[in-house]
């Protein structure tokens, strides 16, 4: 007799929980689409930090993202040996690594964005374009509510 894989409904009740297995299914299908390019989430966040908010010193990209240093320096290691952004000392600070997106790196952003939309249309997929807007919206809502309790 075959296990009963239905939820509990006690579990179905909280939406922490239902964030979690959503948010756990969408990661998971976005970093196999990653790893195909030989890439990681970490990476697709570099390149969009870089392209969103334009160069920065690499200690500081640790700050914005929330990266342990040394996984940073790997990360931007790696995507430089890609061709995908170049690091450059700063003129007024020597001791500070700049890191900046390369016209590659805008490239391969482009197609991974494109990449992450496909995997939303999918995991979003029982929802109308209304829906999906005010999911958009209400989760917006309480990602910033928690960035305000982090500062």
């Amino acid at each position: 007799m075959a296990a009963d894989r239905s939820t509990p409904p006690s579990l179905l009740d909280l939406s922490t929980y239902l964030l979690s297995r959503v948010g756990k299914t969408a990661r998971g299908l976005l970093a196999e689409r990653l790893a195909e390019r030989g890439l990681r989430l970490w990476d697709m966040a570099i390149l969009a930090a870089l392209a969103d908010f334009g160069p920065h010193a690499q200690r500081d990209l640790v700050i914005r993202l929330g990266v342990d240093p040394s996984d940073m320096a790997k990360a931007v290691d790696q995507l430089t040996a890609a061709g995908h952004v170049d690091r450059t000392r700063d003129t007024a600070d020597r001791r500070r690594v700049r890191v900046s997106l390369t016209p590659a790196g805008r490239a391969v952003l482009a197609d991974l964005d494109a990449e992450a939309r496909a995997i939303q249309d999918k995991v979003l997929a029982p929802l109308n374009t209304k829906e999906r807007q005010q999911l958009q919206s209400l989760l917006l809502q309480v990602h910033e509510g928690l960035a305000g309790a982090d500062g």
